[in-house]
């Protein structure tokens, strides 16, 4: 248990002082280092498995080191890298979710693997899931389930693509931007790691307003049942 403890703390370190860390891996990988950053954002897009990778304040960090004078870093590059990296990730995840959906969902299995759920995910995703796939890519951990959720339940690829690429590209260049010309203010610097705990927050705050909405509409329908069955 204590060895989870201390790989939590140190993962939060590494979020809270990306900056440093960045610095470090670049120093220590050379031009290599562009190989890890597309890995990073392909798994945090792709991978179901890998949801707790840094995404918002990874990019942050990565525009902040671009506006260095004589910085190692390529703004233009990553910027063609990344996004690639994130249409990618985003299309891997929805073709995993395409080709293991109907196999999970191949019998009712449950309450929570049935066909009909399976159902209501292709109706939601058909109805809603062009804004749920751009939106997802400012939400961290939805952003990672969002595209494998999608081909659960088989949105049309071609209206997918559209909305990925468009939100891959809008994701990655706001974050890179907004580091690249924010992120050395001197202000900022003194305080990067309050800059990403506020970037973690913002990101997770719609998530949050989300679930309370939900549980007090979910108590407000089962008051309302409630009631129902008072009266018969």
């Amino acid at each position: 248990m204590q060895y989870f403890i201390d790989l939590l703390q140190q993962a939060i370190h590494i979020v809270l002082h990306l900056d440093v860390y960045l610095n470090t891996w670049i120093t220590a990988f050379g031009p290599g280092i562009y190989v890890i950053l597309f890995a990073v954002i392909f798994a945090e897009t792709g991978l179901v498995v890998t949801p707790f990778l840094p995404g918002d304040s990874f990019l942050f960090a990565l525009g902040a080191l671009c506006a260095i004078e004589n910085a190692y870093l390529s703004l233009p590059l990553l910027l063609g890298l990344l996004t690639f990296a994130a249409i990618l990730g985003d299309a891997t995840n929805y073709a995993i979710g395409r080709h293991v959906g109907p196999k999970i969902f191949s019998q009712n299995t449950g309450r929570l693997l049935n066909k009909e759920h399976l159902a209501r995910a292709h109706r939601f995703y058909e109805k809603h899931g062009g804004k749920t796939i751009i939106l997802a890519r400012f939400a961290p951990i939805i952003r990672t389930f969002a595209p494998f959720v999608a081909g659960i339940g088989e949105m049309h690829y071609g209206r997918f693509a559209v909305y990925n690429v468009v939100g891959g590209v809008v994701w990655v260049f706001s974050f890179l931007f907004l580091g690249y010309f924010f992120g050395n203010l001197p202000e900022v610097q003194s305080h990067f790691h309050l800059v990403i705990i506020g970037i973690i927050v913002l990101s997770l705050l719609p998530i949050a307003i989300e679930f309370v909405k939900a549980k007090r509409e979910s108590k407000s329908n089962n008051v309302d049942a409630s009631l129902e069955r008072g009266k018969s």
